[in-house]
């Protein structure tokens, strides 16, 4: 099947809510959050990406279940201060008070709870400080990263683009990521993406704008 035609058929389906409230009924149904976003082949060797930590929960859990080496990356103040005390005695859990995004820059977050974004409409917003996850990865001289998470409210689009782009997608093994549906053109940016994504990667589960996983081909 041609590009064309495979991004025609991904964009040939229902509204998008109501694809994403199926998608949600079946993900709850199938306890999502404790079996699938959790069970991966990693190890205490293992290097692991938590994009958009908000409070460390996810990465407890795949810590208790792994005891593998973590890095949480949560440009909002108050939640990198909290995560950061929550895993102050445990030296294999690395929490970086920035973001990680297609590019450097500093953007202004309005601040919701985990549902902060840089898209959102809010009374309280702040100044974060976003960093090139390519560049990233080139300083901490990881050659494979086993998994990442990304939960980044819109701005996956951006970072995955650029990890597809500049070939970093390559080095992730394991890619958990959750789509959005409030930004514009969404299906057909993740519908983009997705068919980019074939070339290196396959689909393990996809629950569409709640979670998906692709594994390394």
């Amino acid at each position: 099947m041609g590009i064309k035609s495979k991004l025609n058929n991904f964009l040939n389906r229902p509204n998008i809510d109501k694809e994403f409230e199926a998608a949600h009924r079946k993900f709850v149904a199938a306890n999502g959050d404790k079996t699938l976003r959790l069970n991966y082949d990693l190890n205490a060797d293992s290097i692991v990406y938590d994009v958009g930590g908000y409070q460390g929960q996810w990465s407890s859990d795949i810590f208790s279940k792994y005891l593998c080496h973590i890095h949480i990356f949560e440009p909002v103040r108050q939640f990198y201060t909290d995560i950061q005390e929550r895993f102050s005695r445990n030296s294999q859990i690395i929490v970086h008070g920035f973001g990680l995004a297609a590019s450097n820059s500093t953007q202004k977050i309005f601040l919701d709870s985990d549902g902060s974004s840089i898209f959102g409409k809010s009374d309280k917003s702040e100044i974060v400080e976003l960093r090139s996850i390519s560049d990233f990865v080139k300083e901490s001289d990881h050659s494979m990263i086993d998994l990442i998470k990304i939960n980044i409210e819109g701005e996956e689009y951006d970072l995955l683009e650029s990890m597809i782009s500049d070939g970093n997608i390559e080095k992730f093994k394991d890619i958990q990521i959750q789509f959005h549906t409030f930004i514009p053109n969404a299906r057909e940016r993740r519908a983009a993406i997705r068919i980019a994504l074939e070339r290196t990667h396959r689909p393990t589960y996809d629950y569409p704008f709640v979670w998906e996983n692709w594994v390394k081909k």
